[in-house]
């Protein structure tokens, strides 16, 4: 079965609609949990169980290409092998913050477990949550807020604990 965007903006417009607060959907590819905030908002929480190879032949081949784009990034962020890097989980907008002119989530020096929150990516105006995933500090923030970002791109780096 595959959802469309027609789809997926019907399911959004029924939720809104209705009185429902949570809505947990599982398949044999992925995981998706919405809830709906105390603002209205609707924030996800989605873990990819098995993804489909997308490449085909013709983007195959240009993906080299695309790669070496991001080469100075992947380069820089080479020296910090001894750092545990948080990336997104999803390309989307990137914010420190849970509203504009609020307090960061965190910021350089914060001690942070592997359940805090440290960002948003919002996708599709859906809010998605961001972990530190390791228990250690903040020792850089790299993506700034309100940026563009793509899946997997680095958005801070973290010193474990111990370390």
């Amino acid at each position: 079965m595959k959802l469309t965007n027609e789809d997926v903006n019907e399911i959004l417009q029924l939720l809104d609609a209705g009185p429902f607060n949570e809505l947990n959907l599982q398949t044999l590819r992925f995981k998706l949990q919405l809830r709906r905030g105390s603002d209205g908002m609707w924030t996800q929480e989605a873990q990819i169980l098995s993804a489909p190879e997308l490449l085909s032949p013709a983007t195959a081949a240009a993906a080299p290409a695309a790669s070496t784009a991001h080469a100075p990034a992947e380069a820089r962020h080479a020296e910090k092998e001894h750092l545990t890097a948080v990336r997104t989980p999803l390309l989307g907008t990137f914010y420190r913050a849970p509203k504009p002119g609020a307090p960061a989530f965190v910021e350089v020096g914060s001690r942070v477990g592997p359940d805090t929150l440290v960002g948003i990516v919002e996708t599709m105006k859906l809010m998605n949550s961001v972990y530190a995933g390791a228990a250690g500090t903040v020792v850089e923030i790299c993506a700034k807020d309100a940026a563009t970002v793509e899946h997997g791109e680095v958005l801070m780096f973290i010193e474990a604990e111990g370390a």
